[in-house]
């Protein structure tokens, strides 16, 4: 008696930019794939180095790339090889401030210039990694604004980092500005303010991308395809989901399942 071996499904790589919202995009993907039978390996990095990733082959299916403003650089050496997917959600760049910091005497980039709220302000402003889109946009509006002329600064870092700095600054009531996106889950947690950059310097609203190299297409099921083209969260659910990360103390995939849970159209 002859026995039939089953053809294993291929496995692919989803890769991740190492941020907490990107983590969040990715393991409600990796479900969806995981509906359809794909065995899913995990794989992050940061910005720019992810993107290389993808056009060495390492990573099928990345998630997400903000285009056209934060991370069309990294696609383009390599965007004939990829299909850019419908986006999963529509984010933007914002600097932003605590609410308790007055709206008549901040309301603009500009007026982080005047002497009487820079002598209240924090004037050394920390952001996420160099990489993102915000960090360059922020070392820009520093010089541009002619914020270095009375003292302001800003250093890049890391994520974990930020966002202690920023919960401790809040408890502290202390008047600081804020590099920040949407969706994140500060935004949900401590009703930040995005100040008016009339200069145009964040960039656009972009859309958060999945990409795929042309090459993985025929090992993702059709079925599969159609669904992660639909696939849909919206900065609401992004937001959502990074705060069961952050907030609640989920795991990204542990977030995707309760998120998931209580979105069943979503999957197959």
């Amino acid at each position: 008696m002859t026995t039939r071996t089953r053809t294993p499904v291929p496995a692919l790589t989803v890769g991740n930019i190492a941020l907490s919202f990107h983590r969040a995009a990715a393991a409600v993907t990796r479900r969806v794939l995981e509906a359809h039978g794909h065995r899913v390996r995990g794989l992050e990095a940061p910005h720019e180095q992810l993107f290389h990733l993808q056009q060495t082959g390492e990573v099928d299916v990345l998630v997400s790339a903000w285009l056209p403003s934060s991370h069309d650089a990294y696609l383009a050496p390599y965007r004939d090889q990829a299909v850019v997917l419908a986006p999963q959600y529509e984010p933007y760049c914002v600097w932003a401030v605590p609410p308790y910091v007055p709206a008549e005497l901040v309301g603009e980039v500009a007026d982080l210039a005047r002497p009487e709220v820079a002598a209240r302000m924090t004037l050394a402003i920390d952001g996420i990694n160099p990489g993102a889109g915000i960090s360059r946009f922020s070392t820009h509006i520093v010089s541009e604004y002619g914020l270095d002329r009375v003292g302001y600064t800003f250093t890049p870092g890391t994520e974990p980092a930020f966002i202690a700095r920023v919960e401790q600054g809040i408890a502290d009531r202390e008047w600081f500005v804020i590099p920040l996106w949407r969706p994140q889950y500060l935004n949900r947690c401590h009703g930040l303010r995005a100040l008016a950059e009339p200069k145009g310097l964040l960039g656009t609203v972009d859309a958060a991308s999945p990409v795929i190299r042309r090459e993985s297409l025929d090992r993702i099921h059709p079925d599969t395809l159609t669904r992660l083209k639909a696939l849909h969260l919206g900065n609401d659910g992004i937001e959502e989901l990074d705060t069961l990360i952050n907030a609640d103390g989920l795991t990204p995939l542990q977030a995707a399942d309760r998120y998931l849970t209580a979105h069943p159209a979503l999957l197959p």
